[in-house]
């Protein structure tokens, strides 16, 4: 039977060395990832790739999901079955790559030279080989290729404006499977599927109004089941399709002061196609009451209601509540909490840990850093306090944007039960300031390293040099990742010896190499004798000085040869 590994692995894995595990356990481990619903980090999946790595398992790729195929040294792919590779990689979530990282356009390099593409037209056997990799194609490429580039458009997450005018310009042409927009109907919308995002109102306007309205209808009917990217993506959807029908012919005439159709009440709330049945903004304000907005504002918020619509509401509330909004009320505002200014959320009664809560749900979108600076502020003001699940609610990036005395309000306690964050983002004041609450959050495991070094890593970015030189000095090995590595204080960095930096990386010393180009590395070789690095690292690091030999001449660095 095949061995597993615990969740606590799973949970912190970028803290195993791979001495400590058997080669047969970290195999397991990978295979069955395959299997599994739970989604690795790219930190995570990059440090099992170097485990893989250092335990010679990477030639057999086909038993490893794609997406920890992105991680493996494609150099090291063999000529004969690299089409197998890359074809394997195409299949991946490219998302975990930054789009233009060297790894991401290394991909796409190495696929197209394996492919032995030499034109910027792709043929349909290339396309079908390259997978979600055309997402990172030239517009050029798009137009010039087979039509069938569509399809693999379709795995992409996000196109750029030039790849979506690109896309626009090959169904115009015409030659693809789903015919002139003026023919299609709502089985071709529907057949379009994610690229449906992409098309641009000339698109649009070709494509016949009830083919669009019963679209409409389609998205409308989904949305109460959908997750919040999905439900964004439907949004968008409505304001596009919106924007098309507006332009194609009059809209309602601006001078009707009355409601049109039946009034809103709480059972017409309830009908998954409310927005059809008021199909204007105007209409929706004119035959919403204040009554019924504020009895049911709730389940209204249910409905997938675009910006326009959200402003008609927050301009109904105001009128219901001229002064303040009660707290009662601000934990039901939903998406609808993104419309309000940081002055206007500075007036808000945000006094219970369940009302924060409430307003920073992820799903009901993204706040924009002055916003949720005012929210976090106001809480703060009023007495509230953050703990570790609120922490993690807030997210990493959100938390660097406090202010340096807010951070100082945060209980240890809170780091300590608030899961790993990403600071990566925060200013170096501020990262020194978490790496204190960290450093008294964890100070209980500080007698063993591996558990406190599992612990505090994320906030490291703030550690001294001596708290750093006490990790590499503790005799316990740690094997630290170089994307951790990286994230150190430069200055701090510079006051490591050779000792240190070999200590601290164990058995990931080989990756400082690939990194020798970062600022700080370069800035920390400089001031390190090229002797020591040679004989103590011998990973090839260049740019140290060079020692006096007895005759006052620099000693070569490599015994003469």
């Amino acid at each position: 039977p095949q061995r597993s590994l615990p969740a606590s692995v799973l949970q912190g894995f970028q803290c195993i060395p791979a001495s400590d595990l058997p080669a047969a356990d970290i195999l397991a481990f990978a295979q069955g990832l395959q299997n599994k619903t739970a989604e690795l980090s790219g930190a995570q999946l990059s440090c099992l790739a170097r485990l893989l790595a250092a335990k010679n398992l990477t030639a057999d790729f086909g038993r490893y999901p794609p997406d920890l195929l992105l991680f493996f040294d494609s150099a090291e792919v063999r000529g004969g079955t690299c089409g197998a590779f890359y074809a394997r990689v195409s299949r991946g979530n490219l998302d975990l790559l930054p789009r233009g990282s060297a790894r991401r356009t290394g991909l796409l390099r190495g696929a197209l030279a394996c492919l032995g593409v030499r034109s910027s037209r792709l043929r349909p056997e290339q396309l079908g080989s390259l997978g979600a990799l055309v997402c990172d194609m030239e517009p050029e490429t798009i137009t010039a290729s087979d039509p069938g580039v569509l399809e693999n458009l379709k795995l992409c997450s996000a196109l750029t404006g030039a790849q979506r005018d690109a896309l626009n310009a090959v169904l115009l042409r015409g030659g693809t499977v789903y015919g002139d927009p003026s023919s299609w109907d709502l089985q071709t919308l529907q057949n379009l599927g994610p690229l449906v995002l992409a098309l641009n109102q000339t698109t649009l306007s070709l494509v016949a109004e009830a083919a669009r309205e019963a679209f409409g209808r389609s998205i409308v009917a989904a949305y109460g089941s959908q997750g919040r990217s999905q439900r964004e993506k439907s949004l968008t959807l409505l304001r596009a399709f919106a924007a098309a029908s507006a332009s194609s012919h009059p809209r309602l005439k601006r001078s009707a002061d009355r409601c049109l159709s039946k009034p809103i009440t709480a059972s017409t709330i309830s009908d998954p196609l409310l927005l059809i049945s008021y199909g204007t903004v105007e209409q929706f304000d004119l035959c919403l009451s204040n009554e019924v907005l504020k009895a049911n504002l709730e389940p209204l918020l249910e409905q997938p209601l675009t910006m326009e619509y959200l402003r008609v509401m927050k301009k109904k509330l105001e009128q219901i509540y001229p002064s303040e909004i009660p707290e009662e009320q601000l934990k039901l505002l939903g998406p609808l909490s993104r419309q309000y200014t940081a002055e206007e959320i500075s007036r808000w009664p945000v006094t219970s840990s369940n009302t924060l809560s409430a307003l920073l749900n992820p799903s009901d979108g993204k706040w924009e850093a002055p916003q949720v600076q005012q929210l976090l502020s106001r809480y703060l003001a009023l007495g509230g306090t953050l703990t570790g699940p609120l922490l993690q609610k807030i997210g990493g990036r959100n938390l660097c944007n406090l202010q340096e005395k807010q951070i100082n309000q945060i209980p240890p306690e809170a780091i300590r039960t608030a899961g790993q964050l990403d600071v990566s983002s925060c200013s170096q004041t501020k990262k020194d300031q978490l790496y204190r609450k960290a450093q008294e959050a964890f100070a209980g495991q500080a007698g063993t390293t591996r558990a406190y070094y599992c612990q505090i890593w994320p906030y490291l970015g703030g550690a001294p040099a001596k708290d750093l030189k006490n990790l590499a000095e503790a005799g316990v090995a740690i094997d630290m990742d170089i994307d951790t590595f990286l994230s150190l204080n430069p200055d701090e960095l510079q006051k490591l010896s050779v000792a240190d930096v070999k200590n601290l990386l164990g058995e990931n010393l080989s990756h400082l190499k690939e990194a020798e180009n970062e600022t700080s590395v370069m800035r920390w070789v400089k001031k390190q004798s090229q002797r020591e690095l040679d004989c103590t690292l011998g990973i090839g690091l260049q740019g140290g000085t060079e020692e006096p030999g007895p005759t006052g001449t620099a000693t070569p660095p490599h015994p003469p040869t």
